[in-house]
C-alpha cells in the first residue's frame, strides 16, 4: 500500500448543511495514488491523534482531493474553521478502496455521512452507476446533484418523508436492476444491503467506519470481526484490511 504525508493547501471551503463541510485541497502526489473508498488521516495543530476522513473526490488531472465531513467532535469542529490558503497535513491514501469495474451496472447505497465515499465510484462508473442515498430529512441531503452530474441515476430517501422517498433506501434498491453493490453507512443499512445482494446473487462491497488512531494498522484500535472462507472468525482492522470489505466476510 502506497501512502505519504504531505502539507496540502486548502483551495476551497463550502458548508453543505449546518454541520457538513466540503473541502478541496491541492495534493497532486496523493491524488495520483488515491482510489475511491480510501481515506486520509488529517493532522490538526495541538492534537496527538489525526482525524480519519474518507476521500470524497479525486481529480488526478487537477491534482486535488475532496473531503466532505461532518462535525462530530472537537477535532472536526476545529477542522471546519480552516479557510482557503491554509495548509493541512494529510497522510494518504490509506486503506483498501472499492474494486470499481466500469463494465458493471453498480448499485451505490449510501446513508448519511456514508454517502461521500461513494461519489468517487460514481465518477468512474458514469451512466453505469445507480445511486440510492438515504438521509434523516431534507435538510440533511448532500451531494445529490454531484451524483447526477457524474452520470449516475440518483434516488433519495428520507426517514421523515420530507424529501424523495419516505422510508428506507432498501425500499428503492429493490426496484433496481444491478450487477454489483457498493455501500457505506450505518450497520443496519449495510446488513440489509448485504441481504439484498445475496438474494440477487451479486457481489457486495461495504465500507466500514470505526474509530481509528494510527490509520496504518499499527495501533490495532479499529479491530473488526471477520470471517474466513471456512466460516471461522478472526479479527482484522478497518484501516489496513478495509475500510472496504466483501460483505460476506464481515461478522455482522
Amino acid at each position: 500500500m502506497k501512502y505519504d504525508s504531505k502539507l496540502c493547501k486548502l483551495l476551497s471551503v463550502r458548508k453543505l448543511t449546518g454541520d457538513v463541510f466540503d473541502f478541496v485541497l491541492s495534493a497532486p502526489e496523493l491524488a495520483a495514488m488515491a482510489q475511491p473508498g480510501q481515506f486520509a488521516q488529517i493532522r490538526l495543530p495541538g492534537h496527538t491523534l489525526r482525524r480519519p476522513i474518507s476521500i470524497c473526490g479525486i481529480d488526478k488531472d487537477a491534482g486535488t482531493l475532496r473531503f466532505v465531513f461532518q462535525v462530530r467532535g472537537e477535532g472536526t469542529a476545529e477542522l471546519a474553521q480552516f479557510q482557503p490558503e491554509n495548509e493541512i497535513e494529510i497522510l494518504a491514501p490509506l486503506g483498501n478502496g472499492f474494486p470499481v469495474d466500469t463494465s458493471r451496472r453498480t448499485l451505490l447505497v449510501g446513508g448519511g455521512i456514508g454517502v461521500p465515499p461513494l461519489l468517487g465510484v460514481a465518477s468512474q462508473l458514469g451512466e453505469n452507476a445507480l445511486a440510492v442515498l438515504g438521509f434523516r430529512n431534507k435538510d440533511a441531503v448532500i451531494l445529490e446533484e454531484d451524483f447526477k452530474a457524474a452520470g449516475a441515476r440518483t434516488f433519495v430517501a428520507t426517514d421523515d418523508g420530507s424529501y424523495g422517498h419516505h422510508g428506507l433506501v432498501t425500499d428503492l434498491c429493490k426496484e433496481q436492476e444491478f450487477d454489483c453493490v457498493m455501500a457505506c453507512g450505518p450497520a443496519p443499512m449495510l446488513r440489509a444491503v448485504k441481504a439484498l445482494a445475496q438474494e440477487r446473487g451479486v457481489p457486495c462491497y461495504v465500507s466500514l467506519e470505526e474509530r481509528m488512531a494510527c490509520g496504518i494498522g499499527a495501533c490495532l484500535g479499529c479491530a473488526v470481526a471477520l470471517l474466513k472462507e471456512d466460516g471461522s472468525q478472526y479479527y482484522g482492522h478497518v484501516c489496513k484490511d478495509g475500510p472496504v470489505f466483501e460483505s460476506h466476510r464481515v461478522a455482522w
